[in-house]
């Protein structure tokens, strides 16, 4: 970091499991570390500084940042007479999500869906192919829920997203309410979870 101290115990070990948690997620813990490191820095910080703070190697550092920025969870900003490039993560953790959210949809469900879609345009060959058909079939119509859902949600702003999130059970129990009064009884499996 630009005053060189090193990185106070409450901080590494964000960094640290921030790292861990990185590879679980489908990045590598150094990038993870560099995340966790712009993150939570008060000031942009440029390659050479996170590779002195994380004691990385300095190639290390830029291909972790080049990965961060092609999944836009950092930018890049230049400071006035000083010809390196500085790094900052989003102010707004919602802004983060969001990124997240919609890079993990590109990525990972989208080809999914599509794959789904093909494969239900194929004939089915015998009732074993059948049977499998339907299931996709099953699966392709919850995501695209999931997604529409995800779709509305993402219009919401802040604010509002955090009162749906607050209200919790309250929306299961409006939604019991609506199924007492329509006459619908939802069935429930022996966790006690609704189908």
């Amino acid at each position: 970091m630009p005053d060189k101290q090193p990185l106070a115990p409450l901080s590494r070990q964000f960094v640290s499991h921030f790292g861990e948690m990185g590879s679980r997620w489908g990045i590598n813990r150094t990038v993870g570390q560099i995340y966790a490191l712009i993150f939570i820095s008060q000031r942009p910080l440029n390659a050479d500084d996170i590779a002195e703070t994380l004691e990385f190697s300095r190639s290390n550092v830029s291909m972790g940042l080049k990965e961060l920025q092609a999944w836009r969870l950092v930018y890049l900003r230049h400071q006035p007479g000083d010809r390196r490039e500085y790094f900052e993560a989003p102010a707004d953790v919602w802004e983060i999500f969001r990124v997240l959210a919609e890079e993990r949809r590109r990525r990972e469900i989208e080809p999914t869906l599509s794959m789904l879609r093909m494969a239900l345009l194929e004939e089915p060959g015998s009732e074993a192919e059948r049977h499998a058909q339907e299931r996709m079939r099953q699966m392709h119509e919850l995501i695209d829920r999931l997604m529409t859902w995800f779709d509305d949600v993402q219009k919401l702003s802040n604010e509002t997203a955090l009162q749906l999130m607050g209200m919790g059970s309250a929306v299961t129990k409006v939604l019991e309410f609506k199924d007492r009064v329509t006459g619908r009884a939802p069935r429930r499996d022996p966790d006690n979870r609704r189908k």
